[in-house]
């Protein structure tokens, strides 16, 4: 009987798995820390690659610490830290280090956004006002100081939906992390704006090409582990990016 659940929380210094039984009876936990980049002062950046080392670890740690079995594992959680932008190629590889929701490199980048749209309408549509940690404002700044990765980049990802990415191979996210975008129509519940104000801000007609042509065949360590089981991974209520 699969009794027990897996429980990962992506935090912006480490990341924490507990297992837990169905009663919420938490078996075992396990936490794996890693750096934060500063390049410049008000930058800070992280490794996706440490992210998913820490996934990997924690789950082999507490499965081992409490001897509980894969099979028995019913399903994988996932909560974490917002905001911060993964930037993939056509073939699911990072092109950068993830630039997060601490980084305060875009108030330019978001006074255009701004001044684009409208304060109003803005809020409007997203239910927040341009803010330097929200994705879209890093977005318009990595077209304009890293056009290479810029062009290079196919999909799109907030750090919880890159370990999503990683377990299952799907492109998706859920209201409550997209919703701190600044790319989601909240009142929708649709990601891109309606044509006309798209196509305003040179930024966000690009931003929205998201297609899953490739699935990852190189990050399968952990489906491995669960997958042959039936274990689902569960994080909020998700929809697909398109």
């Amino acid at each position: 009987m699969k009794e027990y659940l897996l429980g990962i929380d992506l935090g912006t210094s480490g990341t924490k798995t507990v297992l837990f039984r169905s009663d919420g009876t938490a078996m075992a936990a396990h936490t794996v820390e890693y750096p934060l980049y500063q390049p410049q002062n008000g930058w800070a950046e992280q490794e996706p690659s440490d992210w998913w080392r820490a996934v990997r670890e924690t789950v082999q740690a507490v499965l081992h610490k409490s001897g509980v079995a894969a099979a028995d594992v019913a399903g994988v959680g996932i909560s974490g830290q917002m905001h911060g932008l993964v930037m993939l190629n056509e073939r699911g590889e990072v092109l950068h280090r993830s630039i997060l929701w601490c980084d305060g490199r875009t108030g330019e980048e978001c006074r255009e956004i701004t001044e684009t749209v409208g304060a109003e309408k803005l809020i409007a549509i997203t239910a927040n006002p341009a803010l330097a940690g929200f994705t879209a404002g890093k977005i318009l700044w990595v077209r304009k100081h890293l056009p290479e990765v810029y062009k290079a980049c196919r999909h799109i990802l907030l750090p919880k939906d890159y370990i999503r990415y990683c377990l299952t191979g799907q492109f998706a996210t859920e209201v409550s992390d997209a919703s701190g975008m600044n790319l989601l129509d909240v009142p929708r519940r649709k990601l891109g704006w309606e044509p006309g104000r798209r196509e305003r801000l040179a930024s966000l007609r690009a931003l929205l090409r998201w297609t899953d042509k490739h699935q990852r065949e190189n990050m399968v360590e952990i489906r491995r582990l669960l997958a042959p089981y039936g274990s689902k991974v569960v994080e909020g209520a998700p929809f697909p990016l398109f």
